[in-house]
């Protein structure tokens, strides 16, 4: 059987003595959904892929046709290759797959799409599930640890963003790299000191979102929104824009996550930046700190 089949030499290979195993390669919801008639579904996205297979199906000689949606995303033929790695000879692939099958007039099996409405209200912050993970650098050597979140909302109309704040409690800032504990506390005092983030003045900091504009374009794995803002920290508020990846979780809690680096001698934080000081040397600490935030929000009850 060639590595790929058009839709007549599948037909035919179907009405054959030794008809091939279709194997959909898509999550169980795309399967119920749409599937040629007679279909078996093996997620390729599985780690455990060929050996779901190989369980269900240990005739490596016997015929198997792969398919997806169509062909514009790689998920058949990453399929076709994990089987023959795995030791089937006889492996192919549909092409055009589903959508090839649906314009040849072939009959499909499923529910159909699913209408999913897009969600509209109001969140709040679930602060146990939320994090912030900072890393700071300097010449030599960088360090890096947690912030907790304190509380937050969003809000959303028809599935899009329209207004979101957080706030930070910097008291609960650590760090994740240093072992000694006296080593630890001396980093994690000078984070709060006023060399830094002046915490026992400004315990707190906050984001509150002006703008959240859609990013074109892009795919499940990319960041969907630009999310621009005002941040206040050691009682200073600037502006700061960054990419957010939005979505929504099985569970109905809204998930964002975002990495960016900020530049701390906007906000006053002036230690160690050669920006301000001269000869710094071993000394010299980088203006730029690395964030990646983890927010989670979950339905308001409704009033």
């Amino acid at each position: 059987m060639n590595s790929l089949l058009d839709l007549q030499s599948l037909r035919a290979a179907l009405a054959s003595a030794t008809p091939p195993t279709l194997i959909h390669v898509l999550p169980e919801d795309a399967f119920e959904e749409a599937r040629i008639p007679g279909s078996r579904c093996f997620c390729v996205y599985e780690s455990a892929f060929t050996q779901k297979v190989g369980d269900s199906l240990p005739d490596k000689a016997a015929p198997l046709v792969v398919y997806s949606l169509d062909d514009q995303t790689l998920e058949a033929e990453t399929a076709v290759g994990r089987l023959r790695a795995a030791g089937y000879s006889n492996v192919a692939r549909l092409a055009g797959g589903l959508q090839a099958w649906r314009e040849g007039g072939g009959t499909v099996e499923g529910t159909g799409p699913r209408e999913i409405a897009p969600l509209s209200g109001k969140f709040g912050l679930d602060a146990a599930r939320s994090v912030i993970f900072w890393t700071g650098r300097n010449l030599f050597n960088h360090h890096h640890g947690s912030i907790a979140l304190a509380s937050g909302s969003a809000d959303l109309a028809q599935g899009r963003l329209t207004a979101a704040r957080f706030i930070i409690d910097m008291n609960s800032i650590t760090c994740a790299d240093i072992a000694d504990t006296t080593l630890n506390g001396m980093l994690v005092a000078h984070l709060k000191s006023e060399d830094f983030f002046a915490v026992q003045r400004h315990p707190t900091a906050e984001f509150v979102a002006v703008d959240a504009s859609p990013v074109a374009g892009c795919t499940a794995s990319t960041p969907n929104y630009t999310i621009g803002g005002d941040f206040t920290l050691r009682g200073e508020t600037h502006s700061l824009a960054f990419p957010a990846l939005i979505a929504q979780a099985p569970d109905g809690s809204l998930t964002a996550q975002a990495e960016f680096d900020f530049d701390r001698t906007r906000w006053g934080a002036v230690y160690g930046s050669g920006k301000f000081f001269a000869r710094l040397g071993q000394h010299v600490v980088n203006d730029l700190i690395h964030l990646h935030l983890k927010l989670v929000f979950v339905p308001e009850p409704a009033a």
